[in-house]
């Protein structure tokens, strides 16, 4: 690209600055043609710059800094904390012996209970659920494990079964406010799977504990799964289900105990309602002889 600074008649009158203003419209219009015919497209300012000291000039170019020496291996950024391993299942259930033992209160084994990580079922599960209603009612109910709706919102027995049971409450005059409930797990197995062996072992020691802080006078196991947990033994709901026996939690006071048939069984049963009705009648003659 041809500039005019770069033609001989540029330079001749970039001599005399004043030129520009002592030559008639006609000259000044020639020079132009001039120049675009010489190939000139480029306006420039008076002044001409001198594109060879500026290129001297300009600072050359800084070599890019080496790369930085490579570490030794004494001086690799140390990885990560690693996560804790599981607990065995009997070092499970033995942390949690310990830790609900010297539980004090119900607050404070609560707190146990939501920091503990012996159960693998938290790592699941939403939300623990711990207890409802009042430990001081003197009546305590015990289910196997929280459901899709009790997981959502932290309470144990809230869903479907949890309703049918409030109406079972209801129909010998005692409302859910009034008594205790909770369960043998405190967190939702996944899919409402049966809970393992492992992780019940691992959540009775706290539910045991709670058995001795509320102090009811009467324990309810409300399904197979968690009166044969509670009671260690083989034998199905049909023959525990409607007979009074003694329960003795570890480091606790005697309690009488009954087993019933699980409101959810029920749902899926309701021709066996009937049988729950006498367990719930004779509930209700022992809330009454306390009188």
């Amino acid at each position: 690209m041809l500039r005019a600074w770069q033609t001989p008649l540029a330079e001749t009158h970039h001599t005399d600055t004043s030129l520009s203003d002592e030559i008639d419209r006609e000259t000044a219009r020639a020079l132009l043609e001039w120049q675009m015919l010489a190939g000139a497209d480029e306006a420039i300012g008076e002044t001409a710059m001198d594109r060879f000291a500026a290129a001297v000039a300009t600072p050359a170019r800084e070599a890019p800094a080496p790369p930085a020496p490579r570490r030794e291996a004494s001086e690799a950024p140390a990885p990560p904390p690693a996560r804790p391993a599981a607990l065995a299942p009997e070092e499970a259930a033995f942390a949690a012996r310990q830790a609900a033992a010297s539980a004090g209160t119900l607050a404070e084994l609560e707190a146990m209970v939501r920091d503990f990580q012996g159960c693998a079922l938290k790592a699941t599960a939403k939300s623990t659920c711990f207890a409802d209603g009042d430990p001081a009612g003197g009546i305590m109910f015990i289910g196997e494990a929280p459901g899709r709706d009790e997981d959502l919102s932290g309470t144990p027995f809230v869903g479907r079964a949890g309703q049918l049971l409030d109406r079972m409450l209801a129909a010998i005059e005692l409302d859910r406010s009034a008594a205790y409930i909770t369960n043998v797990v405190f967190w939702r197995p996944p899919g409402n799977r049966t809970p393992t062996p492992a992780e019940t072992a691992s959540c009775r020691p706290f539910t045991e504990r709670q058995i001795v802080l509320a102090k009811p006078d009467i324990l309810v196991f409300l399904g197979g799964a968690a009166a044969k947990q509670m009671l260690e033994t083989s034998e199905g709901i049909m023959r525990l289900r409607g007979k009074w026996r003694t329960y003795t939690p570890p480091g606790g006071e005697p309690i009488r105990a009954i087993a019933t048939l699980h409101p959810a069984f029920l749902l899926r049963q309701p021709q066996q309602k009937k049988l729950a009705w006498r367990d719930f009648l004779e509930i209700r003659k022992a809330l009454d002889a306390r009188r």
